[in-house]
């Protein structure tokens, strides 16, 4: 029996996808529920697993794209398993043809043909042999006289002929771009020439979080079954100053403003595949322990590749944090077509002013981009101020310990 191996839906606005890498080649015997080639749609990237035992045999190469339930291989189930041997290896690609060697360039000469009729100066002939060029590669009328001035306009041309430069043969890597970091490019230059995205940035005094994180790490981390880190304390804050300033998470729609009355939160994770930014739904409704084991989850998730495209879809608040990557300080670019964006940078022990006196404490820039067509000056920067004062008077209620 053959089993058709086809492309699975991945969204309900998603028509095709680009077949990804091949695990398995043609011939290859493949086992139920073993992945087979990996599905890439411009909103995620899916392993396709084999539906049941037998030989697979692809008729879509890596790279082409294809509609939504197109069939890309075959799997012959009457194929018997190779007894007691591992699956043959995958074959090696082949080799790239050797780079053509540049052409040596041709001796200075300007044409061909002399006649036996014609006549060279002595002069000519020894401008011609000092050149190392043959005389009979000197056209002239035939029975004319080859002069100096002949042989000198002949061979200037070819002396003053820079040559052609030979080929770059250094090594260079080629890889075609993902359909997922191409989404990601097309939405980014969206964001920059369909918003208009400025920034405000200040500053936070981190040393009432990494208090509260350093004291109660082990309470929370025994009684909640995570470790506490400070996005989940952040999205806490963020979602309160977005309660009291709603129009941060709201977005245009034509002539509108649509104002979600949630907070679906966006969390930023980089991956070896690109930026990914999986969705917390309904994080008002949560608190900080819910909040630092759904962002746990879906980060493991996303690392691991493994994000289905719900859990990417929609969202009306974004939180990066560059600050993991030890960026001082950014102006990160909205996530279309949401209208604003927290950047979290690196924490960095700096003087500053308390009461009067400079002392050292641990500061973090934090910076929002927002769409300044519905979101004004002053909601930004109060909306900034808002999440500095929680975060800077945070307590251990917030724990549940």
């Amino acid at each position: 029996m053959v089993i058709q191996v086809k492309v699975p839906a991945v969204g309900e606005s998603v028509s095709e996808a680009v077949v990804g890498r091949w695990f398995k080649e043609s011939g290859d015997y493949v086992r139920v529920d073993e992945p087979v080639c990996e599905i890439e749609s411009e909103k995620a990237t899916m392993e396709l697993n084999a539906e049941a035992a037998g030989r697979l045999t692809v008729t879509v190469p890596t790279g082409r794209t294809v509609p939504i339930g197109a069939v890309i291989a075959e799997i012959d189930t009457a194929a018997a398993p190779p007894a007691g041997v591992a699956a043959p290896p995958r074959a090696a690609d082949a080799a790239s043809p050797a780079p053509a060697t540049a052409a040596l360039p041709a001796p200075p000469a300007v044409a061909v043909g002399e006649s036996s009729r014609t006549r060279f100066t002595p002069v000519a002939r020894k401008l011609l042999a000092d050149a190392g060029v043959s005389a009979d590669r000197i056209t002239a009328v035939p029975g004319a006289r080859v002069t100096k001035r002949d042989v000198l306009e002949a061979l200037t041309p070819a002396r003053q002929q820079p040559a052609a430069p030979a080929a770059d043969q250094r090594p260079v890597r080629r890889e075609r771009m993902t359909t997922l970091r191409g989404t990601i490019a097309r939405r980014l230059v969206a964001a920059k020439n369909e918003t208009a995205m400025l920034t405000t940035i200040n500053e936070l005094d981190m040393s009432a979080v990494m208090d509260l994180r350093a004291r109660h790490q082990e309470a929370f981390t025994a009684k909640h079954g995570v470790k506490l880190g400070f996005m989940s304390l952040f999205t806490w804050a963020v979602c309160r100053a977005l309660a009291e300033m709603p129009v941060i998470n709201a977005q245009v729609s034509g002539a509108d403003i649509v104002y979600p009355e949630y907070c679906d939160i966006g969390i930023s994770v980089s991956t070896p595949k690109g930026l990914v930014v999986p969705v917390i739904r309904d994080a008002h409704l949560l608190d900080v322990p819910r909040l630092e084991a759904a962002i746990q989850a879906l980060a493991e998730r996303a690392r691991a590749g493994k994000l289905s495209v719900d859990e990417m879809s929609g969202g009306t608040f974004t939180i990066t944090n560059g600050g993991v990557f030890g960026s001082l300080i950014s102006t990160p670019i909205i996530n279309y077509p949401q209208s604003a964006i927290l950047g979290m940078h690196t924490i960095k022990d700096r003087p500053v002013a308390v009461d009067g006196q400079v002392v050292i404490r641990p500061m973090m820039y934090v910076s929002l981009s927002y769409d300044h067509r519905i979101i004004d000056g002053r909601e930004s920067v109060t909306f900034v101020i808002r999440v500095k004062e929680l975060l800077e008077n945070s307590t251990v209620e917030w724990l549940h310990l």
